[in-house]
């Protein structure tokens, strides 16, 4: 059951014309000796304000780009291009692509933060967890003293004791423990988007529904709109309002998550669900995907998928699908989305879909 983003009226305050992020034409290519490696191709998505955002796909679907893409964070030699504008509630609408570097560097953490993957790694092992939160506050200018109470008052949102996080090192912490440091440090600069990369991977499955229900929490609290990359489907469905399901590094199907979930539009998307563990399908339905995801370098005409699908013809060899609606407010990137149920089958506890 997803949770809904809802307003002070007790109304669903998502809507089409409340975005705060409007992605256009978003793409990121690294020029190579083999050739022109695309990594992110042409997306287009809206993210609308206050709602928690579920991006999954299969590892190098393009995820993790997309990610960097919101930030404008893609590393040297990639080249984004397209249109990435951050929508403020009241004033004009801020160009991200087009922002000088020291403005980026504010809007990355004052605006949208994010909490990459790997929280063992992203603590420097000499400082304690308290002088990386003093660190961040000198940095950009906030006052030190109300800084370190907005952290204490995160440590103890995310169940944890201020007093005794902020003096301990890194190493003195366990994984959980370090990665709601992450989190508190993330939101020390009171960021209205908060983008989570993979950031439960290397938890147990306890821990990661643990903290899944702190970030309900912490959410709700702070007024944050969050956008969750995961591959892992089970974890995010229970979470996220909308489903974006990458394949290939482009949208493959976008929805709320019930609708993506119960009726699943695209060959892909029902592939993922049969091949992904959960406490529902039985095993003997289970099935992984059958073939390789494209090359970057030598990306597929027509449908990225159609090297895998049932469903493929010679029309999907050729011609590259558009968006098509299932139903209001979610749609699919297929030719045949309509015979996707029959091509591929789902058993979820004796009821087909």
């Amino acid at each position: 059951m997803s949770h809904q983003a809802v307003s002070a009226s007790g109304t669903d305050s998502r809507t089409p014309e409340d975005p705060i992020i409007t992605i256009r034409n978003a793409s990121v290519r690294f020029e190579m000796d083999k050739g022109s490696s695309t990594v992110l191709n042409d997306v287009n998505l809206d993210i609308y304000r206050g709602e928690t955002l579920g991006v999954v796909g299969e590892s190098g679907s393009g995820k993790s780009m997309f990610a960097d893409a919101l930030l404008d964070a893609v590393v040297d030699p990639g080249i984004l291009t397209g249109e990435i504008r951050y929508h403020p509630e009241h004033g004009d609408p801020v160009d991200v692509l087009g922002l000088k570097p020291w403005e980026l560097r504010e809007l990355r953490w004052e605006t949208i933060s994010m909490v990459f993957q790997g929280a063992m790694s992203a603590f420097n092992p000499t400082m304690s967890i308290g002088e990386h939160f003093e660190e961040t506050l000198e940095a950009h200018g906030w006052d030190r003293g109300e800084g370190m109470e907005r952290a204490r008052q995160l440590f103890t949102d995310l169940h944890l004791d201020p007093e005794r996080m902020l003096r301990s090192f890194p190493h003195e912490l366990s994984g959980g423990q370090k990665q709601r440091a992450l989190i508190a440090l993330s939101l020390i600069l009171e960021p209205e988007v908060l983008v989570m990369d993979e950031p439960t991977a290397a938890l147990d499955l306890l821990m990661q529904r643990s903290i899944l229900n702190l970030l309900y929490d912490i959410k709700d609290k702070y007024d944050l709109t969050l956008v969750f990359i995961s591959h892992d489907l089970p974890i995010i469905s229970g979470f996220a309002d909308r489903l974006a399901v990458m394949y290939a590094f482009e949208f493959a199907e976008i929805g709320r998550a019930n609708d993506v979930l119960g009726n699943a539009s695209h060959p892909y998307t029902r592939a993922l669900l049969k091949s992904t563990p959960n406490l529902e399908t039985p095993l003997s339905e289970m099935r992984p995907i059958e073939g390789e995801s494209p090359d970057p370098v030598n990306h597929p005409d027509g449908c990225s998928y159609h090297p895998r699908c049932p469903l493929a013809d010679e029309r999907c060899a050729q011609d590259d699908p558009a968006f098509r609606p299932v139903e209001e407010g979610h749609e699919v990137r297929c030719h045949y989305w309509d015979e996707a149920a029959d091509a591929v089958p789902l058993d979820f506890g004796g009821d087909e879909q």
